[in-house]
């Protein structure tokens, strides 16, 4: 008895343009809901100044004194650069908590099992995380003219950028330390436990030479430093500062007698941001 063959029909394809369009559109949700849930959190827009600005004024107009000046350049002006710095880098680690937060009440797996890939998400809590953190330096930028520092568009134009690509490093690096955590409160001690270290090793509160060979290594180790010396030297450009005030309030960043170009030192950072956001999906991908 014959059989009727049944003609074969082919599978549908998926176009590569529809599923690059969906995973932006998942990355631009995330991106929108960290962007939403930072503005309900007022307790966190308001420590994020609180910090930077105590810094800023308590620690630099009480170690001016000491410190001295030099061509009428002070430490208040010097430490400014690393106070703006500070505020995007708090901001831009702390803002990988909402991941821990998700993951406590269960939104984070509800994430993880949508038919989305793990690269948007992080891509998406990372874009979210580094967008408070520029805005929240750039705001920091208004106490220039407090310190006595000048700032010329083209110069705070430079320093968002800076700022953007500082932010997107810590996010990241947030991102990737909370994707494997999931209690907040082990989240807030391990941070803390890394923030204040990289800071304070970042060359934000100090000048980088005449170091000791121990605590010269540190800092050269610390891919902060490599954030915030062009942050320094974008800022100081904009600065009328004699030879002598330079000579004291060096910028630059010397490796084994070498010193860094501006373009080297951005440069370990977009590596710092790109191994930490892999690491961030791969942590991701596995069950938790």
């Amino acid at each position: 008895m014959a059989t009727t063959q049944q003609p074969l029909t082919a599978a549908p394809l998926v176009d590569d343009r529809d599923t690059l369009a969906n995973e932006l559109r998942t990355a631009a949700m995330v991106w929108r809901r960290e962007l939403i849930r930072f503005t309900r959190t007022r307790s966190r827009i308001l420590s994020g100044f609180v910090q930077p600005i105590l810094f800023l004024f308590v620690l630099g107009y009480g170690l001016s004194p000491l410190v001295g000046s030099t061509g009428g350049f002070d430490f208040t002006k010097f430490v400014f650069p690393g106070i703006v710095a500070m505020s995007v880098v708090t901001t831009s680690i702390f803002s990988a908590m909402s991941i821990v937060w998700d993951r406590e009440f269960g939104f984070l797996r509800e994430m993880l099992v949508a038919p989305v890939s793990r690269l948007a998400i992080v891509l998406g809590k990372t874009a979210g995380g580094a967008s408070i953190a520029t805005v929240q330096g750039t705001i920091m930028l208004a106490l220039a003219p407090l310190v006595g520092v000048t700032l010329t568009p083209v110069v705070i134009v430079q320093v968002i950028l800076i700022e953007l690509l500082m932010a997107i490093s810590l996010t990241a690096f947030g991102v990737f330390v909370a994707s494997r955590i999931e209690k907040i409160e082990s989240f807030q001690v391990v941070m803390q436990l890394v923030l204040f270290p990289m800071i304070f090793l970042s060359g934000a509160m100090f000048p980088l030479t005449g170091l000791p060979p121990w605590l010269a290594f540190l800092t050269r180790i610390n891919p902060l430093t490599y954030a915030i010396a062009p942050l320094r030297q974008v800022v100081f450009s904009a600065q009328d500062m004699p030879a002598v005030a330079k000579a004291r309030f060096p910028t630059d960043v010397t490796i084994f007698g070498h010193t860094l170009s501006l373009a080297a030192e951005l440069g370990i950072v977009v590596a710092f941001a790109v191994v930490f956001l892999a690491l961030a999906v791969a942590n991701f991908g596995r069950p938790d």
